[in-house]
């Protein structure tokens, strides 16, 4: 095993910068016999932009990030580079010819060949001084220059996605495309690969694209989510939009554990069995009330206008906060509380509960997919 020094921040170069590009792809969609993988998809990327696709496994992020490559052909639709067509009806360009820099989840290192050889792997257009300096600059860059010598099973998986980032960077390609990158972390590692990930991306400018199943991950990196189900886009934007203002149920529970309470929208409120909330013009009929567990509000104060008599079931120590189950009159599930709280609110203690509307969404329909307040 290769000894690893600690890399001081004084070493690290400034990444060089590349030419963002815009990708485009119009009405793709992706069928695998009567497997509709992508269905009609709609996905405009600005220059320098980083972009999060999230979902489930099996949603078609990957899909569509391989459509974006060129490895995999859509079915039908466009895809298209600073408003060239790569991929159609009639055209097709392979990846080698899109200007697109690829990172894979289990980051694809030739195991035969050194950490240097592995980042001097694409630049096939520069002469070999060239391109060892070039690959040297970007392992400095990513502060991996003390293991140029080393082969990939001689060091770490932190310092393995590393490298990965500097081969897929130092072609300096207008966009980069990410396939789980942080996945094969511990958590110890992950944070900080990330942190340093997004340094160089920003650093670069380069258009980057992020598949990833962690919304908080997604959140952290992204200038803009693409949140996908079931091969569609379900909802994008900022991640202060997806979190704040989800258009469904789907969207809000996979920000966010959910209180989910039945409701029935009459007069402009919804109605459940432990009050009456705003509904803000949603239609009348069936609905969905889904409250943040840090939007419970427990204490033993009895003088808050509108809280409800609960009872505390059970309390887990989290570290920087507790979690609770609070029983509450007319409610047949314990809702879920997270937050500091007195140290005297103890199972079985009595307390009054009440509700931070900032975490309060309620969604028209019983499936929650119509609307949202």
């Amino acid at each position: 095993m290769v000894s690893v020094l600690p890399v001081t921040k004084a070493r690290r170069r400034r990444a060089a910068t590349t030419f963002a590009a815009r990708l485009t792809l119009e009405n793709v969609s992706r069928r695998f016999g009567d497997v509709v993988a992508l269905d009609a998809i709609d996905l405009d990327t600005a220059p320098g932009q980083v972009v999060s696709l999230l979902g489930h496994s099996g949603c078609g992020k990957t899909t569509l990030l391989r459509i974006a490559a060129g490895v995999e052909v859509p079915s039908s639709g466009r895809v298209l580079i600073d408003d060239k067509v790569v991929a159609s009806g009639d055209v097709f360009l392979p990846p080698e010819r899109r200007s697109i820099g690829l990172m894979f989840q289990d980051y694809a290192l030739f195991p035969h060949l050194s950490v240097l050889k592995n980042v001097m792997f694409g630049l096939t257009a520069l002469d070999r001084q060239a391109a060892e300096a070039e690959a040297r600059a970007t392992l400095l860059r990513v502060g991996l220059d003390h293991l140029a010598d080393a082969f990939p099973h001689e060091i770490s998986g932190g310092e393995q996605q590393r490298v990965a980032l500097a081969r897929a960077v130092v072609p300096r390609p207008g966009i980069l495309l990410m396939d789980e990158p942080f996945s094969g972390l511990d958590a110890r590692l992950r944070d900080s690969v990330r942190t340093e990930t997004l340094t160089v991306l920003r650093e670069t400018g380069a258009t980057a694209i992020v598949v990833t199943h962690d919304p908080e991950e997604a959140m952290r990196m992204s200038d803009r989510i693409v949140l996908m189900r079931s091969g569609r886009i379900a909802q994008q934007g900022t991640p202060e939009d997806l979190y704040q203002r989800p258009q469904s149920l789907f969207a809000a529970r996979f920000f966010s554990p959910l209180n989910e309470i039945a409701a029935v929208i009459r007069s402009n409120a919804a109605e459940t069995a432990c009050g009456n909330f705003a509904a803000n013009g949603l239609a009348e009929g069936e609905a969905m009330v889904a409250i943040r567990p840090q939007g419970v509000l427990v204490s033993r104060r009895d003088d808050q206008p509108g809280s409800l008599a609960g009872r505390i079931i059970s309390r887990h120590f989290l570290g920087e906060v507790d979690h609770f189950d609070v029983a509450v009159e007319g409610l047949e599930t314990y809702l879920r509380a997270r937050g500091r709280a007195d140290p005297d609110l103890l199972p079985g203690s009595s307390v009054r509960v009440r509700f931070d509307p900032r975490d309060i969404l309620v969604f028209a329909g019983e499936a929650g997919g119509n609307g949202k307040s």
